[in-house]
C-alpha cells in the first residue's frame, strides 16, 4: 500500500461522460483529455444508449453535440435531468451551429445552459469544464 505525502496529489480523474456522433471527434477529444492526466472520459456515439452509460459511469460533468440523428441535445438532455443519477450532473452543450466569432471565447452561457463551439482545443475545453465544475462546487 503507497502512503501519500502531502506534496502528492490525491484525486482521481474527473469523469467526463462526452455524448457526439461524430466517432472522429469523440476519438480525438478523448485521447486529448485523458492525455492532461486530468479527466477518465468515457464515449456514447448513439444518443439512445447515453441514459444507460450515464448511469453505469455516474459522469461528474457531460459534454453533449446538441445536432445528432437519432435524438438532439435538448432531447437527451431532458432525458439526463429527468433521472436522479444525472439529475444534477452539469451539461456543456457542444455545437457546431455557433462559431467562435459569434460566441467570443468560444465557452459561454446562454438561457442558463453552457455552450462551446466547434471546433474546440484541449485547453479551451479543459478550461470550460474546470470551470463549470468549480462552479458547482461553490453552490
Amino acid at each position: 500500500m503507497k502512503i501519500h505525502s502531502k506534496s502528492e496529489p490525491t484525486t482521481e480523474p474527473r469523469r467526463v461522460l462526452l455524448i457526439d456522433d461524430e466517432a472522429a471527434f469523440t476519438r480525438m477529444v478523448k485521447l486529448n483529455l485523458e492525455a492532461t492526466g486530468k479527466y477518465a472520459v468515457r464515449v456514447v456515439n448513439e444518443s439512445p444508449t447515453a441514459q444507460a452509460v450515464a448511469n453505469e459511469f455516474k459522469p461528474e460533468i457531460i459534454l453533449l453535440d446538441v445536432v445528432m440523428p437519432e435524438a438532439d441535445g435538448g432531447d437527451v438532455a431532458i432525458q439526463l435531468r429527468q433521472h436522479k443519477i444525472t439529475q444534477d450532473t452539469p451539461i456543456i452543450f457542444v455545437s457546431a451551429m455557433v462559431s467562435r466569432k459569434e460566441s467570443g471565447s468560444g465557452f459561454y452561457k446562454s438561457g442558463g445552459e453552457h455552450f462551446l463551439a466547434k471546433p474546440v482545443t484541449t485547453e479551451l475545453l479543459s478550461h470550460s469544464i474546470e470551470s463549470v465544475l468549480n462552479q458547482k462546487e461553490a453552490d
